[in-house]
């Protein structure tokens, strides 16, 4: 029941589902029940061991339904054999046993036809959830978690959920109401040959209930594996170019063997454990059925107070309690296997976002004035990457950070798109902290171009959508003129119709880079945040993307980070930034004047 708690909202768009499936397994045992007891009469229809009745019963309520219902058989199977022989009457009892064991398997069916929407619902509402909640976690969480593990989840451990979800209806209703039917016709049959078979099953409980006791925990190793041989061929696709550079084959090779290694030992252990389930629970059973055979056949032969027919209707009922019995352990072990898939789940979707829009959260459609970052520090782990640091960003002004590697530019690009929040201080857009703006509406105002190219396996048409998904051709044309793409483009087999493969990788990194400034023009946004934006081309395409993205920060602010110091050398600000503080900010002239660090960096590089 806990584990129903757990996905509880999961399932509740689906509850008629189970509710159906309820129904049908309450028939489905009932059915399964009578279809064993319609095999006494039969019995004794062939062995001539019924009770001879002539005279029609009486209903005298429910205190006396199991007379009734006998020697209403009786007198149908008397009267019927009088009439018209006993032939007759066997036909009649063969038509009603296939007749149950139609309408128990049709109810089996039904439930069966049932859960299966119940189970894939839930596992579509799963992914769907945890998908949201992957892209809407902050960057920062990914730092810690393999991606390999999150794919494991979102595909291995729902699926392992979903499987699961059909074991635990069986487990707290179909077979369980099986075994009680069954045991309350049993105790109606014979109540002293019921307590003595009854003796034995505590015994089987135990043993059973001890073979599964640690399977929560090997399925938990098991799946936690599998993330971890996912995680190492994610990063193998994505660093293919590396690892063939540095003929490191062999290495990365080792450590998916012996992660699979693990993840072989592991399953062997866990599947071993699970397929012990069925041999113990039917040997228990069997000797349940020997001992039964033993002393029920002395009711019978000896004792003569159990009918023929009635005793073989017991051996029946008898080993049908087996059958639910078993499925009930193997059910248990994959109800252990989806809670612990579950909490790996449940994981992320209860992971609490440090970075959650406030409740009432101003909406922010324009840019008026100025960008103000207030006396901000940050800090990645231990050590503070910004220090009191304090920039006034006025409207339609370009403002370029430089400094060497480490000196905290990039972290200032991911404050103010609030990839991460600040440790102390405050950034303001118009006076107001963005911490009390939506993030939506703060990013919309923004156009990103990062150090890296980042584009989808799509269309070059697709992956410019995502800066406007309304513009039209003529628009995405214009941006890629732009940002000078449209030459290459244009000779392209089919134009921006175009695919470019996995990260783009069937373009050139300067093709790529154009392609991602394309998409940022398009967006068209107040604000534009340039992080290493012109790093991957080559003097050609710098020099001539250069040239557009000034014609496009003139009346735009720019937030400009660059090694390239010819890339922001006409930039209304330069702030030189040394280990997370400012030392020297002013225009190129004036720093050039100064003759200090930003002289140093300047000697470092020609300018063209």
């Amino acid at each position: 029941m806990d584990y129903i708690k757990k996905l509880s909202r999961f399932i509740l768009p689906y509850k008629r589902y189970g509710i159906l499936n309820i129904i049908s397994n309450v028939f489905y045992a009932l059915f399964s029940t009578l279809a064993m007891v319609s095999l006494m009469p039969m019995i004794n229809v062939l062995f001539g061991e019924g009770e001879k009745v002539t005279e029609k019963p009486v209903y005298n309520g429910i205190s006396e339904l199991k007379d009734y219902a006998e020697n209403s058989i009786n007198y149908i199977i008397t009267t019927t054999s009088e009439q018209y022989g006993p032939q007759r009457s066997l036909l009649y009892m063969i038509v009603l046993i296939i007749s149950l064991f139609l309408l128990k398997n049709l109810f089996n069916y039904l439930g069966l036809y049932f859960i299966t929407f119940l189970r894939n619902g839930v596992l579509k509402n799963l992914r769907n959830e945890i998908y949201s909640k992957v892209t809407h976690l902050p960057i920062s969480y990914y730092s810690e978690k393999k991606k390999g593990d999150i794919i494991a989840r979102i595909s291995g451990d729902v699926n392992e959920v979903k499987n699961s979800l059909l074991a635990i209806l069986e487990l707290i209703v179909k077979e369980p109401l099986t075994i009680l039917f069954a045991i309350i016709t049993m105790f109606m049959i014979s109540v002293k040959l019921t307590i003595f078979v009854f003796l034995f099953i505590p015994v089987s409980g135990f043993i059973i209930s001890r073979i599964g006791k640690s399977l929560k925990k090997k399925s938990n190793r098991v799946q936690t594996e599998q993330g971890i041989f996912l995680s190492t061929l994610e990063e193998t696709l994505s660093g293919l170019k590396v690892i063939k550079g540095f003929n490191a084959e062999e290495r990365f090779n080792n450590e998916f063997k012996k992660s699979t290694n693990r993840f072989y030992n592991f399953s062997n252990t866990l599947m071993n454990r699970q397929n012990l389930a069925s041999p113990t629970s039917e040997v228990l059973g069997i000797i349940t059925i020997a001992v039964l055979l033993w002393y029920g056949g002395s009711m019978v032969l000896v004792e003569k107070t159990l009918s023929g027919g009635a005793f073989i209707g017991y051996i029946g009922l008898a080993w049908q309690i087996l059958t639910p019995a078993k499925a009930i352990s193997k059910a248990s072990y994959k109800v252990k296997a989806g809670n612990a898939a579950a909490d790996r789940v449940l994981e992320i979707l209860e992971t609490i976002s440090p970075l959650e829009d406030i409740p009432n959260a101003k909406s922010k459609d324009d840019f008026k004035s100025e960008i103000k970052l207030d006396n901000i520090s940050f800090k990645y782990e231990e050590d503070l990457v910004l220090k009191n640091l304090s920039i006034t960003i006025p409207k339609g002004k370009s403002v370029a950070l430089v400094g060497q590697s480490g000196s905290g530019k990039s972290t200032i690009a991911n404050l103010v798109t609030r990839f991460y929040d600040v440790n102390e201080g405050r950034i303001l857009i118009d006076g107001e902290n963005i911490k009390g703006l939506t993030k939506y509406s703060l990013r919309n105002l923004m156009g990103l171009v990062t150090q890296d190219s980042i584009l989808f396996n799509d269309t070059i048409k697709n992956n410019l959508l995502l800066g406007k998904e309304d513009a039209t051709d003529n628009e995405i044309i214009e941006a890629l003129n732009i940002a000078n793409a449209w030459e290459f483009v244009k000779d392209l087999p089919q134009g921006i119709e175009t695919n470019i493969g996995d990260s783009g990788n069937k373009l050139s990194g300067g093709q790529k880079q154009r392609l991602s400034i394309a998409r940022a023009v398009l967006k068209n946004p107040p604000i534009m945040i340039l992080d290493e934006a012109t790093s991957a081309l080559d003097t050609e395409s710098e020099r001539l993307v250069q040239d557009a993205l000034e014609k496009m920060m003139k009346n735009r602010t720019s937030i400009v980070i660059a090694h390239r110091l010819s890339t922001i050398q006409n930039a209304d600000v330069i702030v030189v930034m040394q280990k997370g503080e400012i030392v020297e900010q002013g225009t190129h002239t004036e720093l050039i004047t100064k003759n200090g660090v930003y002289n140093k960096l300047v000697e470092m590089q020609s300018f063209d």
